[in-house]
């Protein structure tokens, strides 16, 4: 998949429940992954089942994301404004790499980007205008 641009979204616990009503009212199944599935925390921690991912895939060129906020996991504390992230993801290595590198200059990269748990590479910043950014590089099939 060619590098493309979408809408990240960010909830204050309830995005499981955000998703499930946008797919209803888009005619869409989301698609959920939980800080626990990742083992970002242990099983028995309070936000194991909080949304680490969640996607939403209405159509080739219409595709939502979704994570819920919990804190130490997630840039900073959640606010109107800091709940909308732009997401650079495709398998376009140069491409995403290079606008990792330009557009955090001068910024504050919050997660290098580098080799995550899904197989994939990410990372995320925000920009010196305050625009919170993540990329992601998909994994070779």
């Amino acid at each position: 998949m060619p590098a493309a641009l979408h809408p990240y979204l960010r909830f204050p616990g309830n995005a499981r429940e955000a998703f499930e009503f946008y797919g209803a009212a888009l005619g869409s199944q989301p698609q959920f992954a939980t800080f626990g599935d990742f083992g970002a925390v242990p099983a028995d921690h309070p936000s194991a089942s909080a949304i680490m991912h969640g996607s939403l895939e209405v159509t080739d060129l219409i595709r939502l994301y979704v994570s819920d906020s919990i804190e130490g996991m997630t840039p900073g504390p959640l606010a109107v404004g800091n709940n909308i992230t732009l997401a650079i993801m495709g398998d376009d290595e140069a491409v995403i790499r290079g606008a990792f590198e330009r557009l955090s200059d001068g910024g504050e990269v919050q997660i290098p980007l580098g080799p995550q748990p899904w197989g994939d590479v990410y990372g995320a910043f925000t920009d010196k205008f305050g625009i919170n950014w993540q990329m992601n590089i998909s994994a070779a099939s």
